[in-house]
């Protein structure tokens, strides 16, 4: 069984907490990490699935159910499909207030969270569970082959690319056609999975709405309603560029990446390490992997931002605290990085002592010119994060 990095800061919040929601993608192991804990929380558990007809009618009146377990923790998953639920749940934590109550799993939408956030507040803390980062796996899995296969437990757990690919074919359309329709997005499913597919190919590239509602055939909100509902999926991210107090013309549209790297292969049909070798892709599948592991270990630790001027300065990720600059990071395919002026020129701008070029040999750390130094993933982390690997 792997070892979920959250599962610790789960059961501490839970003792403070009458509510957690985990939160994520669907198949990201939400499920069997919430039974995984079941026997180590502070309380006896019951377990409620939304999904299921005969557990939908225990909650025909949730009022009466939960004054009956009102000393368990109730762990009701894909909590999405009942956003009346939220009000009661305030009722029902209100009048019986001790930690661990209520454990929520389920995908996340606009509405569920405002609705949560506005009837929960102050009675409620969300956790993300991203795929399995490297961190989780890098004891039965090589950095490659964890980068070519991505991080859902099925298709990562699977050795077949074959079977691989059509688990990726199933949960393409399971989105598609049930879960982004569910979470209020109502669409030509033609058209979703096209725009799916361009943002792939455009994958690390700044946001260029207009050039896909062209060739969508579809108005740029339509394209901003789709990326919106796809960034609270969680299978896009959009990297927010980072602005300074300096008279430069900024880049102001964000990065947009395909979170998961396996299902970025997929898309772009690549199936092993030898096809992404010669794929144009890589340079920037290798930016939005890394981006994504350190975002996924670090977590809110730090905020995260890219920087790009028009005049062509750029970083590939900053790190920052209370939104000052901590690190700024570049991202090379390559075992011969070099200290470009664009990336001098954007560590004189941000003014960062520690800067980082990040390549993909897990290489022992060494000086590129001053403040700048070239290391591997792990110990990129290892440095702000110490003895994690």
């Amino acid at each position: 069984m792997i070892q979920r990095q959250l599962k610790h800061r789960i059961l501490h919040l839970s003792k403070h907490f009458p509510a957690i929601a985990l939160i994520g993608p669907r198949q990201v192991g939400k499920t069997t990490l919430a039974k995984m804990l079941m026997h180590e929380l502070p309380h006896d558990t019951e377990y409620i699935d939304l999904e299921n007809p005969a557990d939908l009618v225990k909650l025909t009146n949730p009022m009466a159910y939960f004054s009956t377990f009102r000393d368990k923790c109730i762990i009701i998953d894909e909590v999405q499909r009942k956003p009346e639920l939220f009000p009661i749940l305030r009722s029902v934590i209100d009048q019986h207030r001790i930690p661990s109550r209520f454990l929520l799993l389920g995908s996340a939408s606009p509405d569920l969270l405002q609705l949560s956030s506005e009837t929960l507040a102050g009675r409620i803390v969300y956790i993300e569970l991203t795929s399995l980062n490297y961190y989780e796996v890098h004891s039965i899995s090589s950095m490659n082959a964890h980068w070519i296969s991505g991080g859902f437990p099925e298709p990562f757990l699977q050795q077949d690319a074959t079977i691989r690919s059509e688990w990726f074919n199933a949960f393409i359309m399971t989105y598609i056609e049930r879960d982004l329709p569910s979470l209020g997005l109502h669409t030509v499913p033609q058209n979703l999975s096209r725009f799916i597919t361009m943002l792939a190919h455009s994958h690390g590239h700044i946001s260029n709405k207009s050039s896909l509602s062209k060739a969508l055939e579809v108005s740029v909100p339509t394209i901003t309603k789709y990326l919106n509902y796809l960034e609270h999926a969680f299978l896009v991210r959009t990297l927010r560029p980072f602005y300074i107090n300096i008279k430069k013309r900024l880049i102001k549209s964000p990065k947009v990446y395909i979170r998961d790297s396996g299902l970025l292969h997929h898309l772009l049909k690549i199936q092993d390490y030898e096809t992404l070798l010669g794929h144009p892709i890589i340079g920037h599948s290798w930016e939005g992997y890394v981006i994504e592991q350190i975002i996924s270990i670090l977590g809110n630790q730090f905020d995260y931002f890219f920087y790009r001027t028009q005049d062509g300065a750029e970083c590939d990720l900053i790190l920052t605290e209370k939104f000052n600059p901590v690190a700024c990071v570049e991202i090379k395919f390559t075992e011969t990085p070099r200290s470009t002026k664009s990336l001098m020129t954007a560590l004189h701008d941000i003014q960062t002592k520690q800067n980082y070029i990040i390549v993909p040999h897990e290489t022992s750390s060494y000086p590129l010119s001053e403040n700048l130094i070239v290391c591997g993933l792990t110990e990129f982390v290892n440095r702000f994060s110490p003895d994690l690997f």
